[in-house]
């Protein structure tokens, strides 16, 4: 056995493994009503768990029910709702325009599943993060393998409680465990991986599904800029700023990474952000049972780095024992440590631009993030963003909510990854679409078939251009 994986039981992954080859090979899932049928149940499971996988969530980030509810169960159950709604549309095939070249026949797509699906979940939205993918890839018809994350292990093990109470073998299977059972799982021959978390990680799992020519999609992240304008309504920017913000302890990758604010309204927006964080969280955030915690020792030493005198506008108290730092205001430039690469906590750095043409070059010499924010009245502002700025999504005059529903997309590009998933969007990405010509025999055009003359040659012209 390769010594790497000595501590690894390979032999019960693999039992799981080829349960889930042979659950797909057994077709079982082809027909939409049993799998609307297996999605109405899973939806059915959440509601009667929902109080125990909201206590997991308070033990791994501190989350209380209601945003547990609002940011993850609601989220999942949403999804579910969608895709039973509409299942039976997303897997009728699809008939398309043939070409008249190719009288007399009919064309059509077949919407396949691609087989066995890894999903790797990350910890700082455990519940879901790991289950909204599996809802879209069984929803097309595919046997899923999840590896949960290690890092957020009591929500990890109440999912793995969920799936096995809704699921048969073979369909979905769980498999716990860190770092080895990971990369263990990475070289198994999976007809699609899905992978949620950092962008260095991202790339030693596109790199291992390389080598079997295994398609992924890939949910990263990076830094996302929150542009505000000097035309925008502060009040409600500030606002919305911190709810996005420090939503989940500020560990959510569409975040806003940090404000870039036009020089003329900063002072007015650091004020009414310290406002509406004393609104939201209370004069002692602290103290608040209701704000999340940092979900382990080292990221809240790299938060904690990040904070010092000189750079310090706003909050900055930090509780070691209970993992918490408060929403926290620093003053930065481009070249601060802080800006170098993406926070995933409290800390919000305030960065400031002179003219609107300076802030877009600045985010293109940046990767491309995620998310982008813009806060502006102008839609003149607010096109010249959108038409020179590359990001996967994000919104106008709002925060984080344009991943909430299943009628938009929801992923990044290149650094911030690839590939989309929620609603229509994502049964399409764990779908194969097989493209079929249905042609008749009762014609037979001969001008395709050798010898060539020139009245073929002009009649393929005709038709062809």
């Amino acid at each position: 056995m390769n010594s790497e994986y000595e501590n690894v039981d390979t032999e019960g992954i693999m039992l799981k493994f080829n349960r889930a080859k042979e659950y797909q090979k057994s077709k079982n899932m082809f027909n939409y009503k049993d799998r609307r049928d297996i999605l109405k149940k899973l939806y059915a499971n959440i509601v009667a768990m929902q109080g125990e996988i909201a206590e997991a969530l308070k033990k791994d980030l501190n989350k209380s029910e209601v945003e547990s509810y609002m940011s993850e169960i609601g989220i999942v159950l949403n999804e579910i709702t969608y895709m039973t709604k509409h299942l039976r549309k997303f897997s009728k095939i699809k008939k398309v325009r043939t070409p008249l070249a190719q009288f007399h026949a009919k064309s059509y797509a077949i919407p396949c599943p691609y087989g066995t699906v890894l999903v790797v979940s990350p910890w700082n939205y455990p519940f879901m993060l790991a289950v909204e993918p599996i809802v879209d890839a069984v929803a097309a018809g595919n046997s899923v393998i999840l590896k949960p994350s290690e890092i957020s292990p009591y929500t990890s093990q109440v999912v793995e409680k969920l799936l096995d109470a809704t699921f048969p073998k073979g369909l979905v299977e769980v498999v716990q465990g860190e770092k080895e059972e990971c990369t263990f799982l990475l070289e198994q021959d999976f007809d699609y991986i899905f992978f949620t978390g950092s962008t260095r990680v991202g790339k030693i799992v596109m790199e291992k599904a390389a080598e079997n020519f295994i398609p992924v999609t890939l949910e990263l992240g990076g830094k996302c800029p929150c542009i505000v304008n000097e035309d925008a309504d502060i009040e409600l920017s500030a606002r919305r700023i911190v709810f996005g913000k420090f939503l989940n302890c500020g560990q959510t990758c569409v975040a806003p990474d940090y404000v870039y604010c036009h020089k003329s309204i900063k002072d007015r927006l650091v004020d009414a952000i310290q406002k509406e964080i004393v609104l939201q969280y209370g004069i002692s955030p602290l103290e608040n049972v209701y704000y999340p915690k940092l979900i382990n020792l080292k990221q809240f030493n790299v938060m904690r780095s990040f904070i010092n005198d000189d750079n310090l506008i706003f909050g900055g108290k930090c509780d070691e024992s209970s993992l918490k730092i408060e929403p926290t205001l620093v003053k930065s430039t481009f070249k601060d440590e802080v800006m170098q690469d993406e926070i995933f906590g409290p800390i919000l750095p305030i960065v400031e631009y002179d003219n609107l043409d300076e802030a877009i070059d600045n985010i293109r010499n940046y990767p491309k993030p995620l998310a982008l924010y813009i806060f502006s009245k102008s839609k003149d502002v607010q096109n010249k963003i959108l038409k020179y700025c590359d990001f996967g999504g994000g919104c106008i005059n709002d925060t984080i909510i344009h991943i909430a529903g299943p009628e938009l997309g929801f992923g990044g590009l290149k650094q911030s990854g690839m590939g989309a998933y929620h609603g229509k969007v994502g049964f399409d990405t764990f779908t194969h679409y097989k493209s079929i010509v249905d042609k008749k025999c009762w014609l037979d055009l001969p001008m395709r078939y050798q010898p060539y003359n020139k009245l073929k040659y002009k009649l393929i012209k005709m038709f062809l251009k």
